[in-house]
């Protein structure tokens, strides 16, 4: 496979050549090519909990209907992802993590899109506000001996674990998940500054969707959003879609964190995508498609259960919100996160796997997909030519 396309960190032509499946070549080519689409790698996607009808958290989760969400993601730019199942019952949520295993295992369009199982709660705050859309009757602390028997029906795929350090058990809960080799993130919190330096100090590495999952009315300092932003070892993941996160918040936390520190995820659900209504078959219970697409609990317009936008919103909008470069952003949105759930074999280098995105910038700062390759296959789009 070859065809010539613009670095998306340079901007340069370059001719690339895919072999087996993987890179191998970027050779750069003479102008005239500036109206060829950006190359970058595909994005990786940390928090998926379902798509066009399908939720991953579901008592009726089939291998068939784990593909579908997956393959969904071609058109987005989505190469690699960590299908997200959140807080439910212990027997709902092992046969969500049975079924994504059994699907890793049986479908290889599934094993070539998955870098690891989110499992975002059930170990929250059973506060309102930090405990976001997650039913209250599933929110408990910290188990050990649970959390092992839902690895078990994961088959080890489990790779990062959200939860609240307020739990006197956190810290060692936390130490264990880390010398497991589990990525251990904060969120859906009321942790004090206190429980959130125990568990920075335990091995928490990253913040679940920073400034989301919170009380509507927080104490003026010190309070968890300051704690974790000040925090250098955390690296805070943001939902950049317009609507988690006002536009001047996006800026401030990433001047805060800084590029290096942020990365981004969507959080799209399976409800997304669906016609404006309510829905009552959603594992956060009764939620509603507003006219705008926002999804929110039933009821209300304010509190949101999960996105309805796609990464690729969040790349485009922290360049207009944050006046962030395109190379930074896209980064943010691919190298990064793929690092931080140890995706060793991706990325944008001679010899890894060809996971990548092409895109167009529009003028008014929005991004459109123009094709995508996993594994060295177009999955969505068209390629441009050779020459």
């Amino acid at each position: 496979m070859e065809f010539i396309a613009r670095r998306w960190d340079t901007g340069e032509p370059v001719r690339v050549t895919i072999h087996n499946g993987r890179w191998s070549g970027f050779e750069s080519v003479a102008s005239p090519h500036s109206d060829r689409p950006f190359l970058a790698p595909a994005w990786v996607d940390l928090q998926i909990n379902g798509w066009s009808g399908i939720e991953l958290t579901d008592p009726q989760l089939t291998v068939e209907r784990v593909a579908a969400v997956l393959q969904g993601m071609d058109r987005h730019g989505i190469a690699r992802c960590c299908p997200t199942i959140t807080t439910h019952s212990f027997d709902g949520m092992r046969h969500s993590l049975g079924t994504l295993a059994r699907a890793i295992r049986e479908d290889e369009t599934v094993r070539d899109r998955v870098c690891g199982i989110h499992m975002e709660g059930p170990y929250i705050s059973p506060e309102d506000g930090p405990r976001g859309a997650h039913p209250l009757v599933h929110v408990r602390s910290p188990d050990w001996d649970e959390f092992q028997r839902l690895q078990d029906a994961a088959e080890g795929h489990i790779r990062l674990v959200t939860l609240s350090p307020e739990y006197e058990q956190a810290p060692g809960f936390i130490t264990k998940l880390v010398e497991s080799g589990v990525v251990v993130a904060i969120g859906h919190t009321a942790a004090d500054s206190s429980a959130i330096q125990a568990a920075v100090d335990a091995g928490a590495s990253l913040s679940t969707h920073l400034g989301n999952g919170a009380h509507r009315t927080l104490r003026r300092h010190p309070n968890y959003l300051w704690d974790q932003l000040a925090e250098d070892r955390l690296t805070a993941s943001l939902i950049a879609d317009g609507h988690h996160l006002p536009p001047g918040v996006v800026k401030t936390f990433i001047r805060a964190k800084t590029v290096s520190r942020t990365i981004l995820v969507s959080d799209v659900v399976g409800t997304a995508g669906r016609p404006p209504g309510r829905y009552d078959d959603s594992p956060l219970g009764s939620v509603e498609v507003l006219e705008d697409g926002r999804v929110v609990i039933a009821g209300q317009r304010q509190l949101l259960a999960g996105a309805f936008r796609t990464i690729e919103h969040g790349v485009a909008n922290v360049m207009r919100f944050a006046g962030v470069g395109l190379a930074e952003a896209v980064e943010m949105a691919s190298l990064r996160p793929a690092r931080i759930i140890g995706a060793t074999d991706y990325g944008f280098r001679i010899g890894a796997w060809a996971d990548g995105v092409l895109f167009q910038m529009n003028g008014d700062g929005s991004l459109d997909i123009t094709a995508t390759l996993n594994r060295g296959r177009l999955v969505c789009g068209t390629l441009p030519a050779a020459e």
